[in-house]
């Protein structure tokens, strides 16, 4: 043979064992050395990661050996529902399908949550909801200027890892998407808004029969109380007889447009998640009785999100603040709907309705917390339940200058289902976790010197 056809057969023969052993020597080296794995150039990107402001992250994507990729959940449960479902290729639920495109191409997106107050919250609710008999529950917590969502928690959890073993109905982010009548928490607004147009003041006192008709129905005060009561001891009793006089004085069309002011019967403006908005029909179509009932919560509907937004106007100066999740798509349609004047009043208000009330269940001793409770009855199947309850507590603190607004619901408690009994001590158990994160001292008491 040729010599120097052996010789160029050699060097072929040599550079092809190069070209194929130098892959699995690359292989060897990954697994060995952990060296980075290297896409195929039409891979598709490592699918984004949730993260919040601090840098902490809630989910992120990993490259498996085999080139596929697979989603990992570094902080567990938290906030799951909230983060939703990824089946194998697309977002199913929550987060992973609102922002699925900016996710699939890579992108991160960065959230407003503080993984700590998540806890906080996730933790309570948890474990009063189960201790009584809850059917289910949401929370929410917003930053008092900004609207931030510094929290938002849906009962019972869903763990994103394992969203196979989970009913579907673990999926649902429910502060967004549970509609309810809100019940007594609206006293303090619609009380608000007769305050700042100068209908009513603090001390005015009115004449409160335990029952009231109007038209053909009664209203009946569901706690005792004085025959008389001021405008500040009606959100005290949470005398729907006392609120359906002061109604009368505001006419149906005005107090359709402060409820919208507020947010309710819009929109709910959170970046692409899906919502159940609530309902509140036109004024047009309110009775007497349906315009008395919507003056304590009842009649329209709203998410506990909702909820919260119209409450921090309380504590905002007066201000609605959309609230936001993610920290590209703030919303700016910031409007003022009360005066800061009256804000401030029924800040004090809130605060008396607290000590006074129940400072036992939603008070801290040496801190001011203002905030309203509500057990609302659920419509079933047409009708007004006397089984089936909504407890809720709305309220903000410190009651001086809010840094927060809180909002808690269990729905269908079985044991002690009043706001004041369930709602509230969530609500206490969680400012006591984040006045202590914050290390805020507590308040000078009267006839005492601050920081002794």
């Amino acid at each position: 043979m040729n010599p120097q056809r052996i010789r160029s057969r050699s060097r072929f023969l040599v550079a092809v064992s190069i070209l194929l052993f130098t892959p699995l020597l690359y292989r060897y080296a990954q697994l060995e050395f952990h060296l980075p794995h290297t896409p195929a150039l039409n891979a598709a990107p490592l699918r984004g990661r949730l993260i919040t402001e601090d840098g902490s992250v809630l989910a992120q994507s990993l490259t498996l050996p085999d080139g596929s990729q697979d989603r990992r959940y570094p902080q567990g449960r938290l906030a799951g529902a909230l983060i939703g479902v990824l089946g194998t290729d697309e977002g199913l639920s929550g987060l992973e399908r609102s922002h699925q495109q900016d996710l699939q191409a890579g992108r991160d997106v960065i959230l407003t949550l503080q993984p700590w107050m998540q806890a906080s919250l996730e933790a309570h609710l948890d474990r009063r909801a189960r201790a009584h008999l809850g059917v289910s529950g949401a929370g929410v917590i917003l930053e008092t200027h900004t609207g931030k969502i510094l929290a938002a928690a849906s009962w019972p959890p869903l763990e994103p890892a394992r969203w196979r073993d989970h009913p579907r109905e673990r999926w649902k982010n429910r502060p967004l998407v549970d509609s309810l009548e809100p019940g007594s928490v609206i006293k303090a607004l619609t009380v608000a808004s007769l305050l700042d147009q100068g209908l009513t003041h603090p001390e005015e006192r009115f004449d409160t029969p335990m029952t009231r008709r109007v038209g053909r129905h009664t209203l009946h005060d569901a706690v005792s109380h004085p025959p008389s009561l001021t405008t500040r001891e009606i959100l005290r009793y949470s005398s729907n007889v006392g609120m359906s006089q002061l109604i009368e004085r505001v006419s149906s069309e005005q107090m359709h447009w402060f409820l919208r002011q507020v947010g309710f019967g819009q929109d709910t403006p959170l970046d692409g998640l899906y919502a159940e908005d609530g309902v509140l029909h036109p004024w047009q179509k309110w009775s007497d009785i349906q315009k008395a009932n919507i003056s304590f919560g009842q009649g329209f509907t709203a998410n506990t999100l909702q909820v919260a937004a119209a409450f921090n106007v309380l504590a905002n100066d007066g201000r609605y603040v959309p609230p936001h999740l993610v920290t590209a798509e703030r919303v700016w349609d910031h409007r003022q709907v009360i005066s800061p004047q009256t804000s401030q009043t029924m800040r004090e208000v809130l605060r008396r309705v607290v000590e006074d009330g129940i400072q036992k269940n939603a008070g801290i001793h040496g801190y001011g917390i203002a905030g309203k409770s509500s057990t609302a009855q659920v419509v079933v199947n047409g009708r007004y339940s006397s089984e089936v309850y909504n407890s809720l507590f709305a309220g903000f603190f410190p009651s001086n200058h809010p840094k927060v607004t809180v909002v808690v619901m269990v729905h269908g408690a079985q044991k002690d289902h009043y706001g004041s009994q369930l709602a509230a001590p969530i609500f206490r158990d969680v400012a006591a976790d984040l006045m202590s994160q914050w290390g805020l001292p507590p308040e000078a008491q009267e006839g005492q010197v601050a920081g002794r």
